[in-house]
C-alpha cells in the first residue's frame, strides 16, 4: 500500500522529530495510521514494546521466525507475549527457504524479508527499533521515511536514542531483557551466524563475523 505522505512532508516531519520524546513520534503515528500499521520486533530489546503497549496495547507486532533462532530467543519471545498479552503474529519462512545456508543474503531474503512483506504488504506503515548507533549503515537513518523495498512508510521512533538511553529505560521501567545479553550477546540475531562479543568490540561484530555482511535486507 503506497502512502499519501509526500518527500516535502517526509523531510519536515523528520525536522520536527529529530529532538522529539519517542512517545510524541508514536503518538503521530498511531493517529496517522491506525490500525494500518506493525511493529516488527526482534526481541533483543523491548522498549519500543514498552512505550508503543502504552499508546496502543493491541497494536500488531510482528516475530520473524527464521527457524534459526537461539532457543532463548524463541523461549522469551513467549515470556514477553505473556508479559504484555501482545497482539503477536509471528512469520514463518517458506519450504524454500531450506536450500539457502544461513547467513546468506538469499538466506534473509526468504527467512526475513519475504515473511514480512507479506504482512505489510495491506498496511499502511511499519515501526522498528533501529537506532543510528546500532551499526555504521544505519547513522544516517531517518526517523520518518518512505521504504522502497515495502512500498509502505517506515517509522523509527528510537533511532536517535543511545545505548544508554535503552540501558536506562530497561532499569527504570524494570524491563525483561533477552537471556542472552547477559552470556555477551549484544546484538542477537540466528544461532549459526551470531556470536558474542568482548568488552569494547563492536556489538555487530557478533553478527556474521568474518563475512563482511552487517544487514539482512530489512533496513537496507
Amino acid at each position: 500500500m503506497s502512502t499519501a505522505l509526500t518527500a516535502v512532508a517526509i523531510e519536515e516531519l523528520n525536522l520536527s522529530f529529530e529532538h522529539a520524546p519517542a512517545s510524541k513520534i508514536l503518538q503521530w503515528t498511531f493517529d496517522t495510521f491506525g490500525s494500518d500499521l506493525v511493529l516488527a520486533c526482534s526481541f533483543q530489546d523491548i522498549v519500543l514494546v514498552d512505550l508503543a503497549t502504552k499508546i496502543d496495547p493491541k497494536v500488531e507486532v510482528v516475530f520473524l521466525d527464521t527457524e534459526a533462532h537461539f532457543a532463548e530467543t524463541l523461549e522469551f519471545v513467549e515470556q514477553v507475549r505473556s508479559a504484555y498479552d501482545l497482539n503477536l503474529t509471528v512469520t514463518k519462512p517458506g519450504p524454500d527457504a531450506a536450500e539457502w545456508p544461513c547467513g546468506t543474503d538469499e538466506c534473509c531474503k526468504r527467512r526475513k524479508v519475504g515473511p514480512l512483506m507479506k504482512v505489510v504488504e495491506q498496511r499502511a506503515a511499519w515501526m522498528t527499533a533501529l537506532k543510528r548507533v546500532d551499526a555504521t549503515t544505519r547513522t544516517a537513518a531517518p526517523i520518518v521515511s518512505f521504504d522502497a523495498t515495502f512500498d509502505v512508510v517506515k517509522v523509527n521512533p528510537m533511532a536517535t536514542w543511545t545505548d544508554e538511553d535503552i540501558a536506562f529505560y530497561e532499569v527504570d521501567h524494570a524491563l525483561l531483557t533477552h537471556p542472552l545479553m547477559s552470556q555477551g550477546y549484544r546484538s542477537i540475531g540466528c544461532a549459526p551466524t551470531t556470536r558474542p562479543t568482548a568488552p569494547g568490540e563492536d556489538p555487530r561484530a557478533g553478527r556474521w563475523a568474518g563475512t563482511g555482511k552487517v544487514e539482512c535486507g530489512l533496513h537496507e
